[in-house]
């Protein structure tokens, strides 16, 4: 191991197959926390997002080590039995039918290393009539149900607009192989993680689909409306300015009061429509107009810094470069600097997970392509310099 301290996960090896950014993600946040992970890519498959020399890449893949190995050639199956030997965890991202067919499986590996964990990202998972259908972020948040919530009743969704599945299955198989390790600490044995893209979504639908199980009801979309009683009035509000926007959330009659006053109680607030939760949620198309006239007249900066003020929740709508130059994000370093030798210096997101005593650390910027070749090939598997030569020159290892 190398360049590892002071890290929760000081000694743990992943070997990482996957693309992309769910199976990345994942990856990403065990070297977070002192993973060796070790990028296996090759020149036949590096493209687009999976450019080493780009922004996107740069960011899923930082505190990772990066090797090149053509696993469709037959030597290339042999050098990477010998990687997964050395490890301790094995993720993949591919359809189901990928591995198998490079002869590269859980049932071939276990062989190779008995207490292996091993983690399959599919989209659909690796059972049922659809494991072989390859999916993306935003065609699993379509079936899962949740792009059909982001919208308004009786319009087209927009949907997302990011990959947000792909960051919660990261989410998900990084907490599975953590579940797993102490599971192999426990009884020494390893195990297959079968983790669908899909069933992850679904997951975060649980309310939408008790109430279309339970109650037999459709489900729409409610817009800046949604049917629940936890806030009346409760909305997002449009602001002064070009796309300026405010949510606020009205939960107690306290605060109700209190929006009133910062509002500087009109008098339709003191009216019988609006005089309790309840009437306040049956009329709250009125309610959010009314509010929505009064939030037009000011930044939205300024109205949640009024209404916090007041007692009220409000918060504004944060784009990508006022979330940059926020003071909270700042003062917390949640941005983290690492030198790139192509890119020069590169700004990302760190961790938001911090322990104490083992925090994440920014080691090293995401490798160039084979970046690694030498330390992993020779250092830890041992080959001589002519084996890899002949490698590089039979085109194994590229």
């Amino acid at each position: 191991m190398r360049n590892l301290s002071d890290s929760v996960l000081q000694g743990l090896r992943v070997l990482d197959f996957s693309r992309v950014l769910a199976g990345p993600f994942a990856t990403r946040m065990l070297a977070d926390f002192g993973a060796e992970v070790i990028k296996v890519q090759s020149l036949k498959t590096v493209k687009d997002a999976g450019y080493n020399n780009t922004g996107y890449f740069s960011t899923w893949e930082r505190n990772k080590l990066g090797i090149t190995l053509d696993l469709s050639h037959p030597e290339g199956k042999g050098l990477a039995l010998k990687l997964v030997k050395i490890s301790d965890i094995v993720i993949e991202n591919f359809t189901p039918r990928v591995m198998k067919n490079l002869g590269l499986d859980y049932r071939i590996l276990q062989r190779v290393k008995p207490d292996l964990i091993m983690i399959s990202m599919s989209g659909m998972g690796q059972t049922g009539p659809w494991k072989d259908y390859t999916a993306f972020g935003e065609t699993i948040q379509a079936l899962s149900g949740i792009t059909c919530l982001t919208s308004y009743a009786g319009e087209a969704p927009p949907g997302l607009n990011y990959s947000y599945a792909d960051h919660v299955a990261g989410l998900y198989a990084s907490l599975a192989a953590l579940i797993a390790l102490e599971h192999r600490s426990d009884t020494g044995q390893g195990q297959y993680i079968d983790l669908s893209e899909y069933e992850a979504m679904c997951t975060l639908m649980g309310p939408a689909i008790m109430d279309g199980i339970i109650n037999q009801k459709l489900v729409l979309p409610a817009g800046n409306n949604p049917d629940y009683g936890m806030a009346a009035p409760y909305g997002c509000y449009r602001c002064l300015g070009d796309d300026q926007w405010c949510v606020i959330a009205v939960s107690t009659e306290e605060e109700w009061r209190a929006l009133c006053r910062a509002m500087d109680n009109p008098a339709w607030a003191r009216g019988p429509r609006f005089s309790t939760a309840e009437r306040r949620r049956k009329n709250s198309r009125e309610i959010d107009k009314l509010i929505g006239q009064w939030t037009a007249g000011y930044g939205a900066e300024e109205v949640m810094v009024r209404l916090q003020a007041s007692g009220v929740a409000a918060g504004t709508v944060r784009n990508a470069r006022e979330l940059a130059e926020d003071p909270q994000l700042a003062a917390r370093s949640f941005f983290a600097e690492s030198s790139h030798p192509v890119l020069d210096r590169i700004r990302s997101d760190s961790n938001p997970v911090r322990l104490e005593r083992t925090p994440a650390r920014l080691r090293r910027a995401s490798p160039l392509l084979g970046q690694d070749n030498h330390y992993v090939y020779h250092e830890l598997l041992g080959i001589t310099e002519a084996e890899v030569v002949r490698y590089i020159e039979e085109g194994v290892i590229f």
